[in-house]
């Protein structure tokens, strides 16, 4: 806003064309046997060429419905992508526990542990093991918020591949195939298309 580019233009014009071409793109919310709630975490280490700063994103699923989605670029600058994407994770295992005890307040119990999924093997071990403790003290709050969720079996973290993380579309450009694919998984659908 303080000092627009040509690029910063050519941008949002590419977005306004997106939006006309998808006039009835929307989220698809189907009935659920289970109350499951379910997050995918994700970051992009160092993505930006202006600043090295990490773009970070997760989407957070009630049942099956996707309910919120979150994406944005990291106040500093991560040294690792470990770093990085337990950042993200932290924040994700907080929404989680917002939504968890949301669901309570209204009387819906949420009986199994929640699951936030995430493609860096190196983060998933630092939640369940204490021996990293050295090795990652400048992620300390992060990493004890994390790891106390799961010891209370509150949050599971399984590894999901990358080509099955579902954040991929907030936190990296993606090719045309690829970003219809994530939509698709996020249960994107067009109420005009024909059935």
């Amino acid at each position: 806003m303080q000092a627009p580019q040509k690029a910063h233009w050519d941008a949002a014009i590419r977005i306004l064309r997106y939006l006309k071409s998808a006039p009835g793109k929307g989220l698809i919310y189907r009935p659920n046997r289970h109350m499951d709630l379910v997050a995918y975490s994700d970051a992009d280490w160092a993505g930006s060429a202006s600043d090295q700063r990490s773009t970070t994103g997760y989407c957070t699923f009630v049942g099956g419905n996707l309910v919120w989605w979150h994406s944005k670029k990291q106040t500093t600058i991560a040294r690792s992508s470990a770093k990085a994407e337990y950042r993200e994770m932290a924040h994700s295992t907080a929404e989680l526990m917002w939504l968890r005890s949301l669901l309570l307040e209204m009387g819906l119990l949420v009986s199994k542990p929640m699951k936030i999924f995430c493609d860096n093997q190196t983060v998933i071990c630092i939640t369940s093991n204490p021996v990293y403790h050295e090795r990652t003290k400048h992620i300390e709050v992060d990493c004890h918020f994390v790891r106390d969720a799961v010891m209370k079996k509150l949050v599971e973290t399984p590894f999901v591949s990358s080509s099955g993380q579902l954040t991929d579309v907030l936190t990296k450009s993606l090719f045309a195939h690829n970003f219809r694919l994530c939509c698709n998984k996020l249960s994107m659908g067009d109420l005009y298309a024909p059935a």
